[in-house]
């Protein structure tokens, strides 16, 4: 199976965010928005250096009854945001993938294309 990899982006509003993809294409995390490419990329390497361990992870009830999970950085803030999911166990299912392929160094920038 293929690995994981971050897709580097730049919105129409000018600041730049990420997306880790897993192997299969697809997002299992998503980063806020960044003024700046540089601060995108220091988020990406946080998302690396915290990404394998579980205790940075919070699994949160949306207010629809699904559920997603956040990836903190060592400071509590957080860095990543999954997309939702029907139940607590898919959620955690779905941090199991960004430990597996968040340490990835495949950093794909697609910053000269629109969003």
């Amino acid at each position: 199976m293929a690995n994981g990899h971050y897709d580097l982006k730049k919105a129409k509003n000018g600041q730049f965010h990420f997306n880790l993809k897993a192997g299969n294409g697809e997002i299992i995390l998503t980063s806020e928005m960044y003024a700046s490419k540089a601060s995108a990329e220091n988020g990406i390497s946080s998302v690396q250096a915290n990404a394998p361990h579980e205790a940075q992870y919070e699994v949160k009830p949306s207010k629809d009854g699904q559920f997603y999970f956040v990836l903190k950085a060592k400071n509590h803030q957080v860095i990543g945001v999954s997309e939702m999911y029907t139940t607590e166990s898919a959620a955690k299912k779905g941090i199991l993938s960004v430990v597996k392929n968040g340490p990835t160094a495949d950093i794909r920038d697609l910053t000269q294309q629109t969003a």
